[in-house]
């Protein structure tokens, strides 16, 4: 998949290609050789065809020139110490390797081919500096390359991944957003096997999590605002041209999208933890009503559809599509005037699943998937007392009693943004109680009462007249036993 290259960084290179140095001077300082300057002079400033034709006709002279061989070092390696030189020569590789078809291939016949760039990565703390920028894109479309000859990767590739990887991570928590634009291009760049995606899941701590901020920032829920995800507060309205929430641009939205797109394609891998740790399913739905252009909807559909698919992770992810009211978004969708093929077949297969879905379920599944996704709302089952009479007792024991634990879960969170959930948690605690008062023990051992009893002294107002009335029904029961 062919990208425009980063603005930023498109302009950059052309900054360092226009400069002069001073070869001559680098030769009698011993920085570079008179060979390699001869070789450097052969491809630089030239026309594209000829300089196709000269490294063509001596591909291994140029492998060493970059890589080192048995005559010597690197010049990256030689030049170390002249920062004008290593840029140059970084721009000069990128060029050669857009150009000259048959030099990806031969680097990498190379025994280490990522050698003399690794240690660039380090050069500098400093996120703007150009060599570690410039390395980075080389050191993309190089391992880009390997992914094409070597479909089963390589410990070198491997190996040089994950320190890619931590590399633009730190881009992509810049505030300067063609940073984050590199980043996100050349991460999509090598995303492209199995073994590249799951080192980068394995890295997600660095790699996925700034993406989920840069995300939930344009959806305009901050980190920890779950109410806005869950009540789908914006709409497409606030999204424009120029940016979503936050000011995020839409080029680096897409970006970013097409890199979790990629991701997902692991979606028996990274599903569950995708909804755990980042709440994708709530993140998704509110990205579907600002997505403006037909390109970031048909992303965020095609990603919905790998994450939903995969049986291992369809009874967790699609409660939590249905808690978040995705089908009547995608009924909504179904209404607006879209013309992209692949959108529409998304589009269809996602909703024949959540239809597929819903209609299996009774008030009890829709009960237990609104607290497995974990977010509660006043859905009618809370306030039913026939639905607490005739279901408590499997609440509480179903599945090694797994709702309970989930309820615990909620009910132990602040909440800061959506107090009404507390309230909620303290409502249903208060019905196990009331109908199963045999089972107060192990409800106990969760904690429920402790916290239940915590939330009397909560500011809210609904918080502290639910939570009483739940510890009503533990005294209640104490006296009478």
């Amino acid at each position: 998949m062919s990208l425009d290259p980063p603005t930023y960084l498109n302009s950059l290179q052309n900054n360092i290609r226009a400069r002069p140095i001073p070869w001559e001077g680098a030769v009698r300082a011993g920085t570079i050789t008179d060979q390699d300057l001869k070789k450097i002079k052969a491809v630089d400033k030239v026309r594209k065809e000829q300089r196709k034709q000269t490294v063509e006709a001596d591909v291994g002279t140029y492998r060493d020139l970059l890589l080192g061989g048995d005559s010597g070092k690197s010049v990256l390696e030689s030049a170390a110490k002249r920062a004008d030189v290593v840029q140059y020569i970084l721009v000069l590789t990128g060029d050669l390797l857009n150009d000259v078809p048959g030099l990806p291939s031969a680097l990498l016949d190379h025994s280490d081919p990522y050698k003399p760039f690794l240690p660039l990565l380090t050069y500098s703390s400093n996120p703007e500096d150009p060599i570690p920028l410039l390395t980075s894109a080389v050191l993309a479309s190089l391992i880009s390359a390997a992914q094409t000859k070597f479909p089963k990767s390589t410990p070198q590739t491997d190996q040089a991944l994950p320190k890619l990887y931590k590399y633009l991570a730190g881009l992509t928590k810049s505030q300067d957003s063609g940073l984050q634009d590199i980043a996100v291009q050349e991460y999509s760049a090598v995303l492209r096997t199995r073994k590249a995606r799951e080192l980068f899941w394995k890295q997600r701590q660095e790699t996925v999590g700034p993406l989920m901020e840069i995300l939930r920032t344009a959806s305009g829920a901050g980190k920890d605002t779950d109410s806005t995800l869950w009540s789908g507060g914006a709409s497409i309205r606030t999204a424009t041209d120029a940016g979503l929430g936050g000011g995020v641009g839409l080029q680096v939205l897409y970006h970013v999208l097409l890199v979790l797109w990629q991701l997902s394609y692991e979606g028996s891998l990274v599903g569950k933890g995708l909804e755990e740790e980042h709440e994708i399913i709530p993140l998704y739905t509110q990205l579907l009503r600002l997505s403006p252009k037909e390109k970031t909807t048909r992303l965020l559909l095609s990603t919905l559809l790998n994450l939903l698919t995969p049986t291992s992770n369809r009874s967790y992810l699609l409660a939590t599509a249905v808690s978040v009211r995705l089908p009547n978004l995608l009924s909504n969708l179904k209404g607006r005037h879209l013309t992209d093929p692949d959108l529409l077949d998304d589009l269809q297969s996602l909703t024949d699943m959540l239809d597929e879905y819903t209609s299996s379920q009774t008030t009890l599944d829709e009960y237990s998937s609104e607290v497995l996704a974990g977010h509660l709302k006043w859905s009618p089952p809370h306030r039913d007392q026939t639905f607490w009479r005739e279901n408590a007792s499997k609440i509480i024991t179903d599945n090694k009693g797994e709702l309970p634990k989930k309820l615990a879960e909620i009910i132990g969170k602040g909440w800061d943004n959506d107090k009404q959930v507390l309230a909620i948690a303290c409502n249903d605690v208060g019905w196990l109680v009331k109908e199963c008062p045999e089972k107060r023990g192990e409800l106990e051992k969760l904690g429920l009462k402790g916290r239940v009893m915590e939330l009397m002294a909560e500011p809210d107002e609904n918080v502290r007249y639910e939570s009483l009335k739940a510890v009503g029904e533990w005294l209640r029961y104490s006296f009478d036993k």
